[in-house]
């Protein structure tokens, strides 16, 4: 039975069957017209009768084999494109084998009958013949099905493999509502380049002009590997002309890189606070998760459901999740196995403040990882309650270190905060002391014991982002706390791979921070919310809340970050705290005043 594709309807020169048969014949003729061109250029048709029938029997042959060899590779039988590249190595081995043989039967002594010109120059004619054909038809093909019913006209910004792709992709389809009029591209080696018919009319720069010359309707942002200067100046220049701006995503969210029509979406903020490429070395993953037994503490967080999906697709021996909220639990187990019972005793309830019972959960599990992700991180709320931060990221992760050590975890990774660089909250002093425990514990256990820091994660429960969407969806006002107030972001499914790399390239005691860009201004933020919204929406400044910093640092003042192995992910050591002295720190209360006040 032969299948027909939408793609391949129409004419009956289109279906399959048809066109390889063509193919088939257009390589013979082929073959017919590499000899007549070679007889009569060469020897202007004066041959004697021998040597007529000679060339006869040598394009009977030719088109034999060319028919034999040809199905013997797949030539005739839909295993290339037309026209492809895949296709053109093939036709030219053909060739070669057809050519070869035929010297090889008709040169020797005996059949010199035949014109010595013929055997060496119609095989490479006959190639070129064949190559023109293939093309002519793609040509053909692609110009009658060239999509003009679009009415949006387009400038697709971006000249490189995925504005190809995307250009490719609209002008094939049936139902596109674009019409591209032409392409932008920074690069000036491009200025003269045109892509299917479609020529760069000019740079980035120039796109308010284009826009208005051309009456433009929508700019489609085709690099995947946009970082974020680009995508805010294009968004605000296009949007300045008064055309839509639309981009495709990251090329870690396309299907195998490449691009489709549905991929085109408009513009987001995970596209505005950036979209960093993140590089995972997948062998040095893989060595010390898959088969081994993997426990993640607050598995129910933003970060740590995540980074439990992201660990699931690994393969570890046993993945343990464990957490205090049993909502979170069920959610989290319901994402990874598509079901909620919470009967499986991978899933632990459990708080961390409870050393009796992590210590049963270590002793139960023996887990050879341990991702520690559970924290309080609401600054306002710690400056308050200073000593629940110190009871859950101080002492609960002492907890967790200690029964590593004691039940023989080859790798425990700390989730730290930039909050711990030089701090001013509670919530930093908290996490630069768990950061100080890990280092010690580092020192004095068989196993790796390393922290990763890390800023704003974007869609994170209590989030900035949540916050203000929230507040724009009940008509405002949408508050931030200074004008100038900047912060670092990155997505979850970026951090939490990092987090994952960082442990298998970190040493003992290390803090591993990761790299998350530029900063962004929070006004920046609320407005671009604000705008895709398309909300009339006030902003609010409400001042900055004891213990929060202007501009949040990745550093302290004497810590000197090293990228060693991943350009992404920097390496500083920091001193140790015995867990011994942790006594001298019982009046938390008044250090914690001191540091909200500095």
């Amino acid at each position: 039975m032969i299948t027909v594709t939408a793609e391949e309807r129409g004419t009956v020169f289109e279906r399959p069957l048809t066109r390889r048969m063509l193919k088939a014949l257009w390589d013979c003729f082929s073959w017919f017209c590499a000899i007549v061109a070679v007889a009569g250029v060469r020897y202007t048709f004066e041959l004697e009768v021998m040597r007529w029938n000679a060339i006869a029997l040598y394009l009977l042959a030719a088109c034999f084999l060319q028919l034999v060899v040809g199905l013997l590779l797949k030539l005739y039988q839909g295993r290339y494109r037309t026209a492809s590249f895949d296709e053109v190595p093939a036709v030219a081995l053909t060739t070669l084998i057809v050519g070869a043989s035929l010297a090889v039967a008709f040169l020797p002594a005996g059949l010199d009958a035949l014109p010595r010109g013929i055997a060496i120059l119609a095989p490479p004619i006959a190639l070129l013949s064949m190559a023109a054909g293939r093309l002519t038809w793609r040509l053909w093909y692609r110009q009658s099905h060239h999509n003009v019913t679009g009415t949006d006209r387009v400038l697709i910004y971006g000249a490189g493999d995925a504005g190809h792709q995307l250009l490719r992709l609209i002008h094939t389809h049936e139902d596109s509502p674009f019409h591209v009029i032409g392409l932008v591209d920074d690069s000036p080696t491009k200025r003269h380049l045109r892509l299917l018919g479609v020529p760069v009319l000019g740079q980035g720069g120039q796109l308010p002009e284009l826009i208005e010359k051309h009456e433009i309707d929508t700019v489609i942002l085709a690099i995947t590997r946009a970082d974020t200067a680009l995508i805010n100046d294009a968004a605000a220049a296009v949007e300045n002309a008064g055309a839509r701006f639309l981009v495709l995503p990251p090329v870690s969210e396309l299907i195998n890189g490449r691009v489709q029509l549905k991929d085109v979406r408009e513009v987001d903020i995970t596209d505005i606070l950036g979209r960093h490429q993140v590089e995972t070395n997948l062998d040095e993953i893989a060595g010390y998760l898959t088969g081994h037994c993997v426990l993640v503490t607050g598995a129910g967080g933003s970060i740590g459901s995540e980074l439990a999906r992201q660990l699931h697709r690994l393969g570890p021996r046993k993945l343990v999740l464990l957490d205090r909220d049993e909502s979170a639990l069920h959610s989290v187990q319901l994402s990874i196995y598509g079901q909620g019972l919470l009967d499986s005793e991978d899933i632990v309830l459990a708080n961390i403040r409870d050393r009796d019972v992590i210590d049963e959960v270590f002793a139960m599990h023996k887990p050879d990882v341990v991702f520690h992700t559970a924290a309080l991180k609401h600054l306002p709320l710690l400056e308050r309650f200073p000593n629940e931060g110190w009871k859950t990221n101080v002492l609960g992760t002492l907890n967790v270190l200690e029964a590593a050590q004691r039940h023989g975890a080859v790798r425990v990774v700390n989730i730290s905060t930039d909050k711990a660089a030089s701090p001013t909250s509670v919530l930093g002093t908290t996490k630069r002391t768990a950061e100080q425990l890990t280092a010690w514990y580092g020192a004095h256990s068989p196993g790796t014991y390393i922290s990763v820091r890390f800023g704003n994660v974007l869609g994170s429960r209590g989030s900035m982002l949540h916050t203000f969407t929230t507040q724009i969806a009940a008509g405002g006002p949408v508050t931030v706390t200074h004008p100038e107030v900047t912060r670092y972001f990155m997505t979850i499914p970026e951090a939490c791979e990092l987090v994952i790399q960082a442990g298998a390239i970190g040493a003992d005691g290390e803090v591993l921070v990761l790299d998350m860009g530029e900063p962004v201004l929070i006004l920046d933020v609320a407005r671009r919310l604000i705008d895709n919204a398309q909300a009339e929406v006030d902003i609010v400044f409400t001042g900055l809340r004891t213990g929060e910093k202007m501009h949040e640092i990745l550093f302290s003042e004497n810590e000197a970050g090293e990228k060693r192995q991943h350009p992404m992910i920097s390496h500083v050591s920091v001193p140790p705290v015995d867990p011994e002295d942790l006594a001298l720190l019982a009046a938390f209360g008044s250090t914690s005043e001191s540091a909200g006040s500095r």
